[in-house]
């Protein structure tokens, strides 16, 4: 079931190593993190800072700017639904809260047994077939219920 590596300092070292000297590093590194661990531990943020010789703070307003960079472990599935204003426009907001009535938690967060993670996601540029979401990467549009509740039943299993 799991699809990354246990977090370790040395392995994450070897992946900063790998993009020390490239312009432009810290995306790469931070992705690269991610897709090694499935998330950005917080011991990383100082130790690309240190590779690059800038400060922390660059490093986290990076890190924080991009949405899809993850704190923690995201679930065995990730839904997101989009928030953009088409989306809401469209009805958006009313199948949102159908979606985490469903799976029983807020936008936001991963279940406890770590099979769903529920993101807000802004702009899947399906505008004309609003309201979207994607569910591990393939992407919904003319949303509904029923087809929020497909959705929602398929990240379940």
């Amino acid at each position: 079931m799991d699809k990354f590596e246990p977090w370790s300092e040395p392995r994450a070292r070897e992946i900063i190593s790998r993009h020390a000297k490239r312009e432009g590093a810290v995306l790469p590194m931070l992705h690269d993190v991610q897709h090694a661990f499935g998330y950005v531990p917080e011991p990383v943020i100082p130790m690309i800072a240190e590779a690059l010789n800038i400060s922390r703070a660059e490093v986290h307003g990076t890190f924080t700017f991009y949405h899809d960079f993850r704190h923690e472990p995201a679930g065995k599935h990730v839904l997101k639904f989009c928030r953009a204003e088409a989306c809401q426009a469209a009805g958006g907001d009313h199948l949102c809260a159908r979606a985490e009535q469903k799976l029983g938690m807020k936008i936001g967060e991963t279940t406890a047994d770590h099979r769903v993670t529920f993101e807000p996601i802004y702009c899947l540029g399906l505008c004309s077939v609003a309201p979207s979401a994607m569910l591990d990467g393939k992407i919904y549009g003319r949303l509904d219920e029923q087809r929020v509740d497909a959705l929602v039943s398929e990240a379940q299993r």
